[in-house]
């Protein structure tokens, strides 16, 4: 927007108008008068010339009619254009729900209820979605539609990154758990539960992504689903769905299994994998003289057995960690142990046998069972530290082998390890979503849809935070921070006479101008 300054053709009248600048659908510029402010002082006209220039607002020159917090919302807007969010989710309402809800997960982390009644009202939101006036109602029914068209949206915004960053054939999978409120969730069901939560019900989702760590399909399983059950499905999601030709999926030892391994190797997908194996299959192949503990060292090292390779290495810190640990568990026994001689010896009724199953639950919990031994001698607990079966013990510490169909020239040794490695980027994307930033836990919705809704609200989130803080890193903000200073960016709405004009402070804070600068974004 402008001042456009008309002088009559007789040079008797001047006037001056508030206008914008657009093209028309053919590309030709057009002008829009938006407001006659002929009438205003000239002293203000001149004011208002400057204020559109700049978009910024000058102080003691306007009365301030609104202020609310514009920022951040602006800023997650922005980017879900930016990275093809807003294309794949289409230009529906649903669409423009979809990002509120993103919008009000990454900033607020509240209930629906909360956003719809009363975030609304202190957010700039009608100013960046056009919404106004919908109920908690409208957003549940949003989280429906999301559910019903989750695998369009995937598969539109899969194509949209694939041409933007060409998306290779390593793929990263992993699941997770998130417990539940109550007992009523069509999902909702006991198993192995990863947030120490007790007699909570869960649903576990399984997150696939790129190799980069960003989300290309999340799905929500049955609480009961054993991580290895869900394999198959993100198999033929990458098939079917995605259209991907080639795949190296990369997964944890708990994750890819002989079955899995036989899916993906299967005349279905002719696929590759990359994953680890136990310490036990370690043992295993050493007694069967496939590989020996020699050749764990520092260096990565590769064996090859019939059509399998193995990619060995002993990480030096990690066996002194290892080590260290041991030895402090020992030491802890060892006290525990006086503690219970000392306790019998003061309280005479007080039974030993019962201080020896203390003392040989706690061995069993530090999982020292087959290198400490205990016993009653006399009512008094020993125990003896069988010091070549600890030796043995401690051989395999740091150690840790790779396995892949990969031959060397489809794939280094090195970018195998460093593939692999990976993985974390999967466990960040989990640490976010469960309990840092957005926190999908606990849920409270009870229909499968819903569930499923909320999750991928979740996934899109985590997305659009993935891309904020890869663009920041060079700041070293924290997540919070960078939100929090966005969100303190407040949209001013000024009257002037009788018009009103909507502008930005023109004193961001340096932190603020630093953000908005490196993402390139334009608030106004």
């Amino acid at each position: 927007m402008f001042v456009h300054k008309i002088i009559s053709n007789n040079k008797k009248s001047i006037s001056y108008f508030i206008t914008e600048s657009f093209r028309d659908k053919k590309g030709k510029p057009q002008h829009k008068i938006i407001s006659n402010i002929s009438k205003l002082p000239l002293w203000l006209i001149e004011a208002i010339k400057v204020l559109l220039k700049g978009n910024k607002f000058i102080k003691d020159v306007f009365e301030i009619n609104k202020s609310k917090p514009y920022g951040a919302i602006k800023t997650v807007f922005e980017i879900s254009k930016r990275i093809g969010i807003s294309k794949a989710l289409g230009d529906s309402q649903q669409a423009i729900y979809t990002l509120f809800q993103i919008a009000g997960r990454i900033i607020n982390q509240q209930s629906r209820n909360f956003i719809a009644n009363e975030w609304v009202q202190n957010q700039s939101i009608e100013e960046v979605f056009g919404l106004k006036d919908f109920t908690e109602d409208a957003l549940y029914a949003n989280l429906k539609w999301l559910s019903k068209n989750q695998e369009d949206i995937e598969k539109k915004l899969f194509n949209i990154r694939s041409k933007n960053t060409q998306i290779k054939e390593v793929f990263l999978y992993d699941v997770t758990s998130s417990y539940l409120e109550g007992t009523k969730n069509e999902l909702g069901d006991y198993g192995y539960n990863r947030d120490g939560k007790k007699g909570k019900m869960q649903i576990v989702i399984g997150l696939l992504t790129d190799k980069d760590g960003y989300p290309v399909s999340v799905e929500v399983f049955k609480g009961n689903t054993v991580d290895m059950k869900t394999v198959e499905n993100q198999l033929l999601k990458l098939k079917n769905n995605f259209g991907v030709e080639r795949v190296v999926l990369v997964g944890d030892k708990g994750m890819i299994k002989s079955a899995q391994i036989e899916q993906i190797k299967s005349d279905s997908f002719k696929w590759n994998f990359l994953t680890s194996i136990t310490k036990e299959q370690i043992k295993t192949l050493i007694k069967e003289n496939i590989f020996q503990l020699s050749l764990f060292e520092d260096d990565l090292i590769e064996v090859m057995n019939d059509d399998i390779r193995y990619i060995l290495r002993r990480n030096p810190v990690r066996a002194l960690e290892i080590s260290q640990n041991r030895k402090s568990k020992i030491e802890k026994i060892q006290n525990f142990v006086i503690f219970q001689n000392k306790y019998l010896k003061e309280h005479p009724k007080a039974k030993a046998t019962i201080a020896l199953k203390r003392v040989n639950k706690k061995i069993s919990a530090y999982k020292l069972k087959s290198t400490i031994f205990s016993k009653l001698e006399n009512d008094n607990i020993k125990i003896e530290i069988d010091e070549i079966e600890l030796e043995k013990s401690a051989e395999l510490d740091g150690c840790y082998a790779l396995k892949t169909d990969l031959k060397p020239e489809e794939m280094s040794k090195e970018t195998a390890h460093s593939r692999y490695k990976d993985l974390y980027l999967v466990e960040n994307a989990f640490r976010t979503m469960k309990t840092y930033l957005e926190q999908v836990r606990p849920i409270y919705v009870r229909k499968e849809e819903t569930t499923r809704g909320h999750v991928f609200i979740v996934m899109l989130s985590y997305i659009i935070i993935k891309y904020i803080i890869d663009e920041l890193k060079e700041l070293n903000y924290t997540t919070d921070h960078i939100i929090e200073s966005l969100d303190s960016i407040n949209l001013l709405t000024v009257k002037i006479g009788e018009e009103e004009i909507k502008c930005l402070p023109n004193d961001l804070e340096k932190h603020q101008e630093a953000i908005i600068k490196r993402l390139g974004i334009k608030l106004l």
